[in-house]
């Protein structure tokens, strides 16, 4: 059986009305022209070997996007690396800001450290999240198995760092949608392990790139527009800045 054949895609329903229907209800922050873009880019890469990679899938809502289409053109899996917090894995800082910590075996791993999220943004759309939910990998397991993508898409809890650990040499990327932690030094991280899979002609793509976060612009700035391993560099929608490896 082909991968298209195990997702929701109607050939004559416009992509754009698919993508609006089936993120809808899933918590997340990606805007449907981002959404559009990246289904648009993944699309592009049909005559390309590779898979997709997103760092920072929280509840699934970009995740879905990646996996509509990775079945839509077949021979592509999406791997979804996110920590997946639980609600006992969020604490409150003494500035009153959000920071995460989640065990995973013996190790612990901590996010939104150097950019931290803010009371207003955590008690308004994270919060009532755990009201339902023990963790964000249930919301993302059931966007999955709603949309018929397990088979496409496939989950890591950990980093980038313990992805590019575990992942087989032979792993090739020809699309990195980086969106986890917005501060420098994971940004970094994330973007150099990433390029050890992108495949020449592969895209990179950041969420947030010149909006409101230093740590990533710095990061994309550095390692991509001035390090001459990428052409076509260009911020495509308002929060996401995209670039090809050459």
């Amino acid at each position: 059986m082909s991968n298209a054949n195990l997702a929701k895609i109607d050939l004559m329903e416009p992509i754009v009305h698919q993508i609006e229907r089936i993120s809808r209800d899933i918590p997340g922050w990606s805007p449907i022209d981002e959404l559009f873009a990246l289904f648009t880019l993944v699309y592009s890469t049909a005559g390309l070997r590779g898979d997709v990679i997103e760092i920072g899938s929280w509840c699934g809502r970009s995740s879905v996007v990646l996996g509509l289409v990775a079945a839509l053109i077949g021979k592509t899996r999406v791997h979804c690396i996110d920590l997946f917090p639980s609600k006992s894995d969020w604490h409150r800082n003494p500035d009153g800001t959000y920071s995460i910590a989640v065990r995973i075996g013996e190790q612990t791993f901590a996010a939104c450290v150097e950019q931290t999220v803010w009371a207003e943004p955590f008690e308004r759309d994270i919060a009532p999240i755990y009201q339902t939910h023990e963790s964000t990998f249930d919301l993302f397991s059931t966007a999955i198995l709603q949309n018929n993508l397990e088979q496409v898409v496939i989950p890591h809890k950990g980093t980038s760092t313990t992805f590019a650990q575990a992942a087989s040499n032979l792993l090739k990327c020809k699309l990195a949608f980086i969106d986890g932690d917005h501060g420098y030094r994971a940004v970094c991280d994330d973007i150099q392990n990433i390029e050890k899979f992108l495949i020449p002609g592969g895209w990179i793509c950041l969420d947030d790139a010149f909006t409101n976060s230093k740590g990533i612009d710095r990061a994309v700035s550095e390692l991509i527009i001035s390090s001459g391993n990428y052409e076509l560099g260009q911020q495509l929608t308002r929060k996401l800045f995209v670039a090809r490896k050459k």
